[in-house]
């Protein structure tokens, strides 16, 4: 086992004392009136024998760390993955370092991701949570842990969160299949109690509502997330081949509209013509699809850097005041999946 280097071995290579060592890897070299040539030196002796500092143990030291955790769904997904990269960017920019966990939508690994966490002294996270995960958050509450929620948040608990308008901009998706002369929007979304994914069917059910359109009850199509890989293609197969197809599609999230669209391509619908295509959210797969996808378009960057922003100031400023809840706007993406409906295709 290769042995861990301290300031002390630096102390000693460079013939001075631990603390002279100390004061200049902490950046206070100048403070500590510390020589330009001798600063130099130590630090390069430090890079020769590849020192790490360690964090926890000055976390302990000074309340500090200049780290933070972030919990996500699952950052395979293109959504989480851009977003963890701003995060991590826009952390860089103040000083602060990640660490990066996926929950799986699963409470139990979240709770135990935020543990894990907190034993490596983290002084705040970022926390898109699961659902059934609220007592997890409520326990942070109680102990006083700096955190913001990110694209998702609990009713019942008000605390710092950034996220969008899924109402709005499920309205304005649906609304445009309508327009385009689609009559029977049908939509595919995850079946938990989440805020956002129920503001997004709440969108998609008034659309229809103020366009006088009927829904039928199977148009609206809910699949665990547990179970989208093996169940999507006997869903997608009932749904557009019953009697009472949709003739449109609004998907809640880009996982499941890529998994949709290798379905759809299978069962020989041609889309737009014979089905118009929506999603939340974008994905490079989108690119590559003959028909050009539609999507809802968040603002990634400024979702990540506020999320940053909102932490830090917590962490930093040390005072308990009133959550904060912002909304970033999103946009309609619009491509040929949803183009109008040729003239002669049947009702």
């Amino acid at each position: 086992m290769i042995k861990k280097v301290s300031i002390k071995d630096i102390a000693r290579k460079v013939g001075v004392s631990t603390a002279l060592v100390s004061y200049v890897l902490n950046g206070k070299a100048e403070q500590a009136r510390v020589g330009k040539e001798m600063a130099e030196k130590i630090s390069k002796v430090a890079r020769e024998m590849n020192y790490q500092p360690n964090l926890i143990a000055r976390g302990l030291k000074d309340g500090r760390t200049k780290t933070i955790g972030l919990i996500v769904a699952d950052i395979s997904n293109a959504f989480f993955s851009s977003l963890a990269r701003i995060i991590e960017d826009e952390a860089k920019q103040h000083g602060y370092t990640v660490i990066f966990g996926s929950s799986d939508e699963q409470p139990g690994k979240m709770a135990d991701l935020i543990t894990a966490l907190l034993n490596r002294q983290v002084d705040g996270m970022i926390i898109a949570p699961v659902e059934h995960g609220d007592a997890q958050i409520q326990e942070l509450r109680r102990k006083g842990i700096s955190f913001v929620l990110v694209d998702r948040y609990y009713h019942k608990i008000n605390t710092n969160r950034v996220t969008i308008n899924n109402h709005e901009a499920s309205f304005n998706a649906v609304k445009l299949l309508i327009k385009n002369g689609y009559k029977k929007p049908g939509m595919l979304a995850y079946d938990n109690s989440l805020p956002h994914m129920q503001e997004r069917i709440r969108g998609y059910e008034q659309a229809l509502k103020e366009a006088h359109i009927r829904r039928k009850p199977e148009w609206l199509a809910r699949i665990p997330y547990a179970t989208a890989n093996t169940d999507m293609e006997s869903l997608l197969s009932n749904l557009l081949r019953g009697p009472n197809a949709p003739d449109a599609l609004f998907f809640a999230t880009n996982s499941l509209a890529v998994q949709g669209l290798k379905i759809i391509n299978r069962m020989g619908i041609r889309v737009p013509q014979e089905l118009g295509l929506i999603s939340f959210d974008e994905h490079d797969a989108f690119d590559f699809f003959y028909s050009p996808v539609t999507y809802v378009s968040q603002n990634l960057l400024a979702i990540g850097q506020e999320t940053v922003r909102m932490l830090i100031s917590q962490i930093e400023d040390g005072k308990k005041s009133e959550p904060v809840q912002l909304e970033i706007p999103a946009k309609l993406v619009k491509r040929e999946s949803c183009g109008s409906k040729p003239a002669g295709k049947k009702k």
